[in-house]
Order: structure tokens, then C-alpha cells, then sequence
């Protein structure tokens, strides 16, 4: 068992499916669960297929040297996308993600166009297959480039089904979940990740093997936070002068 691997899919997962099922709730409290529950299972069974097919095919036929080279590459701008939104956000430059925000204009939306049963249960799954696909994505990629496909899948399947679980309990979004922190945490994870598995390709050798992924981590973290530092100070000055 690979626990980074299965971490990090666990983090990113549940942030994707915390987004997914503002959507599904939205739909189920416009136009009732059962056709909200029935886009949900249809877009995750689609989506298992989907990493099922894509990841025999990627194990099968690429290289395992090539394979982390590309895979450290699509990892890297991935983490780093997701790093830039969240200096942003805590540097006060871009607002912070609130699903209770996001419920109210879905649920806005969907009662202005009067959809039907078929409708709704067509963006329950378009809601959940769209922000599965990021899942799939990293599942895929550090799944394949570390070997570890049932680590990234099982990360992945806890996170759905903590999510669920709640979704299902509460009845309403999941607005305590510390979304923009996990968000943050999973960049620096994915860039971290990125580095190692690009470097490892083109022949770095890293001293501790994966135990490196560590230092990574806390260098990406620390460069990430004063970023953010240093973009709060930059406002604070132009406010003073």
C-alpha cells in the first residue's frame, strides 16, 4: 500500500466531490433526490469504467520511464494551478470558494428554467462526471506512475464515500469542510509529487527515495505560505500609502 498515493487521492477527491454534490443537492431539493441519486450513480459508474479502461491501457502499453516523465509533467502543472488559486485566495486577491454560495445560485438556476425529472437527473450527472473527471485525472496519473492503482482508487472510493455519507446525512452542503485548506494542501501534494517522478526521469537521483516526497512537500509548503505573506504585505503597503 502506497499511504501517499492514497492520500493525496483521498484529499483531491473529496474536494471535487464536495463541489459534485453542492450540485446534486441542489438538483434534489429543485426536483427531488431520486433523480439527482440517479445521474449521481450513473456519472460514478461511469467514471469507474473509465479509470478501469484508461489505466490497463496506460500499465499495458507505455514504458514505465516514459510514463513518469509525462506523468510528473501533467502533475506539476496541475499542482501548480491549483497552488496559484489558493495564493490567491488566502492573500485576500481572489474570494474564497463558499458552497453555500454555490448551492443558492444552482439552486437559483435550475428553479428559473423549471426543469423536468430527465433535465435534472442530466445535470446531477454532468455536475458529478465533470468534477470526477479531475479525479479520474489524478487517479490515473499517480496511480500509474507509482505503481499503486489500488491506493489512488481506494483514496479515491473513501473520499466519495466519506462525502456521500454526509451529503446523505445532512441533507445540505458540506460548508465546514475546509475546502480552500484542502485545496491548498493538495496542490503543494500533486507539485510535490510532479517534481519527484519528473526528476526521477530525467535521472535525479533523490537520497531518501520516496521518503523525499516529504522534504518536497514541506519546501513547496513554506514557499507557498510566505507567497502569500509577502502578497498581503504588498496590499497592506499600497493601502498605507
Amino acid at each position: 500500500m502506497n499511504y501517499y498515493v492514497l492520500l493525496a487521492a483521498l484529499l483531491a477527491a473529496s474536494v471535487e466531490f464536495v463541489e459534485a454534490l453542492t450540485i446534486v443537492l441542489a438538483v434534489g431539493t429543485v426536483n427531488g433526490f431520486k433523480p439527482a441519486l440517479r445521474g449521481t450513480l450513473f456519472a460514478v459508474a461511469a467514471l469507474v469504467a473509465l479509470v478501469l479502461v484508461l489505466g490497463l491501457a496506460v500499465l499495458r502499453f507505455v514504458p514505465i520511464d516514459v510514463l513518469r516523465g509525462v506523468i510528473g509533467v501533467l502533475l506539476l502543472l496541475f499542482g501548480l494551478k491549483w497552488i496559484r488559486k489558493a495564493i490567491l485566495r488566502f492573500s485576500g486577491k481572489k474570494s474564497l470558494h463558499d458552497e453555500s454560495q454555490a448551492f443558492t445560485r444552482e439552486v437559483d438556476r435550475l428553479r428559473s428554467q423549471k426543469a423536468g425529472a430527465f433535465e435534472a437527473q442530466a445535470t446531477a450527472f454532468n455536475g458529478v462526471f465533470l468534477e470526477g473527471l479531475e479525479v479520474v485525472v489524478i487517479v490515473l496519473t499517480m496511480g500509474s506512475a507509482a505503481r499503486a492503482y489500488p491506493s489512488a482508487i481506494l483514496g479515491a472510493g473513501i473520499g466519495l464515500v466519506l462525502v456521500l455519507a454526509l451529503g446523505v446525512a445532512l441533507r445540505a452542503p458540506l460548508t465546514k469542510v475546509p475546502e480552500n485548506v484542502m485545496k491548498f494542501v493538495v496542490g503543494v501534494m500533486l507539485t510535490s509529487f510532479g517534481t519527484f517522478w519528473a526528476g526521477s526521469s530525467l535521472g535525479v537521483h533523490w537520497p531518501l527515495g520516496e521518503v523525499s516526497l516529504i522534504f518536497l512537500i514541506a519546501l513547496y509548503l513554506i514557499t507557498s505560505w510566505l507567497s502569500v505573506g509577502r502578497l498581503k504585505k504588498g496590499e497592506l503597503r499600497r493601502e498605507v500609502a
